[in-house]
């Protein structure tokens, strides 16, 4: 099996379910339901920091990445989460330089909450319809008046770009690009192995 690489960018107060929930979605689903044990996920999941060093989540929870932003391998995927630390983050020229440059590398590039305000920063959601946070959705509009903000849509694609609203829409988004890529019934077997609702409601795709 030719695994994704999936990356997903991990921060000092990025909320924890941004990111470990398409870390879940992404690591437990599999091709073939009867070989879950023997078999790994389709997905190559990698977290990916600045610093070589843990990172401080939301609640205190510390998290080791896999990678820098110096050493990161070459990705199909990358997922930018949010959190109270994208105030901080949309201005860090560092992490939006490293998601720029990786950008016209991807099949997809996503966001989960308020990691679109981190996206708006890097330029890579203008002219496009995106969505986040209800409670940063006037923010978006006010910061960013080149994206059509979705009020109403939890998972928005719009060419290659998918943005989700806030926290556990970021696992219908990750489901998404599961059944995207390997179709529904995989999809909705890692949801019935995670006891999550699937399928997925209020998707705009715009591709």
């Amino acid at each position: 099996m030719i695994r994704k690489k999936l990356g997903i960018l991990v921060f000092d107060e990025v909320e924890v379910l941004d990111f470990a929930g398409p870390y879940e979605v992404f690591s437990v689903a599999r091709l073939n339901e009867e070989s879950r044990r023997s078999e790994p996920s389709p997905f190559e999941v990698i977290l990916i920091a600045q610093f070589d060093r843990p990172v401080v989540a939301t609640g205190g929870m510390k998290v080791v990445p896999d990678t820098t932003f110096e050493h990161c391998p070459p990705l199909d995927v990358l997922i930018v989460p949010g959190g109270l630390g994208t105030r901080w983050e949309m201005h860090n020229e560092k992490l939006l330089d490293f998601v720029r440059q990786r950008a016209p590398q991807l099949e997809l590039l996503a966001s989960v909450c308020t990691g679109a305000l981190v996206l708006g920063s890097a330029g890579l959601l203008d002219g496009l319809t995106a969505t986040t946070h209800w409670h940063s959705l006037q923010l978006m509009h006010e910061l960013f008046p080149s994206i059509d903000v979705d009020r109403q849509a939890r998972v928005v694609l719009d060419g290659k770009v998918m943005t989700s609203a806030g926290i556990s829409s970021g696992i219908d988004m990750s489901l998404d690009i599961l059944a995207r890529y390997f179709g529904d019934d995989v999809a909705r077997f890692t949801a019935s192995y995670m006891e999550y609702p699937y399928p997925c409601i209020l998707q705009r795709d715009l591709s």
